[in-house]
């Protein structure tokens, strides 16, 4: 039996899978807000409960915000700043009293959609995820890659590539650079270069599928972006298929529109990688993540 967990925000969830991926059990609890030792308890409590259930010991897989630092061990890069600086992966195996494994949460997004999803049986996958933020994952031969830097995939915090003169020097970002790729690309990113304030994503797509031309206008930008920043992942890495996550990814057109575009920015007489709508939905890092232990 493989345990999956994702750590996310708001949320922490849990899935049991058997050996050949069908899911025996989930749960889902309200992650305890800027409490470590309350988040390492939470998680702790979910594992002896749901094998308490199944009657079942299993392996622990963990999908976080952030990656594990090579250089200290601790967590690093997380939007869950409680995490950060913390021996996260330590402290849960001292809790659990076993081994366990912890990746990036776009990395879990990415191994679930390569493993049984939606880029089943392709032997390079990029996944993406789009929504309140921009992250990647890279899944080769079905094992998650981590990196040199544990930074595999994230794309997100690079610069929007072939800027035009409008699109310059951009939005300041988080991370302390601007015009990064998440920028651009999350949905607050949609909405702060669209010309109306206060429109959120979800307004401008709606409002553009019955004929605004203003939030056409954001679209169409849009996607020319989303398919230069694809195009340079391509270039540099040519996957056999990308797989889109979040909450971005449900628009629909996306699909049809950016591989007609992106032909134009890929050093290539022909684009073969496909670009793929998730299989498992918001079910895909926890799916992922317990997909670690294969």
């Amino acid at each position: 039996m493989r345990l999956g967990i994702d750590l996310g925000g708001t949320k922490i969830e849990i899935i049991a899978l058997d050996a050949s991926g069908v899911e025996l059990l989930r749960r889902r609890v309200a992650t305890p807000q800027g409490d470590y030792a309350a988040t390492l308890q939470v998680i702790a409590d979910l594992v002896h409960a749901v094998e308490a259930e199944l009657q079942h010991q299993g392996t622990v897989g963990i999908g976080t915000p952030g990656a594990i630092s090579r250089a200290t061990g601790l967590l690093k890069n997380s939007n869950s700043v409680c995490l950060n600086g913390q021996p996260i992966l330590r402290d849960l195996e001292q809790h659990l009293g076993r081994e366990i494994r912890i990746q990036n949460d776009a990395n879990c997004f990415a191994l679930s959609e390569a493993v049984d999803g939606a880029a089943a049986g392709a032997r390079v996958v990029f996944g993406v995820i789009i929504g309140t933020g921009v992250g990647g994952g890279i899944v080769v031969d079905g094992h998650a890659l981590t990196g040199a830097n544990a930074i595999a995939g994230e794309w997100g915090h690079n610069p929007l590539p072939w800027p035009q003169a409008n699109e310059l020097p951009g939005a300041k970002c988080y991370c302390g650079k601007s015009g990064c790729i998440e920028t651009w690309l999350s949905g607050p990113g949609m909405a702060l270069h669209h010309p109306i304030a206060n429109w959120d994503a979800p307004r401008i797509v709606e409002a553009a599928a019955n004929g605004d031309a203003a939030c056409e206008q954001t679209l169409l930008a849009y996607e020319d972006r989303l398919a230069r920043a694809l195009s340079q992942v391509i270039n540099v890495l040519d996957p056999d298929a990308i797989v889109l996550g979040g909450g971005m990814s449900n628009i629909k057109r996306l699909y049809n529109n950016v591989p007609k575009i992106w032909g134009q920015y890929v050093f290539s007489d022909r684009v073969d990688t496909r670009l793929l709508k998730n299989h498992h939905g918001d079910s895909s890092g926890v799916r992922g993540a317990a997909w670690l232990w294969d």
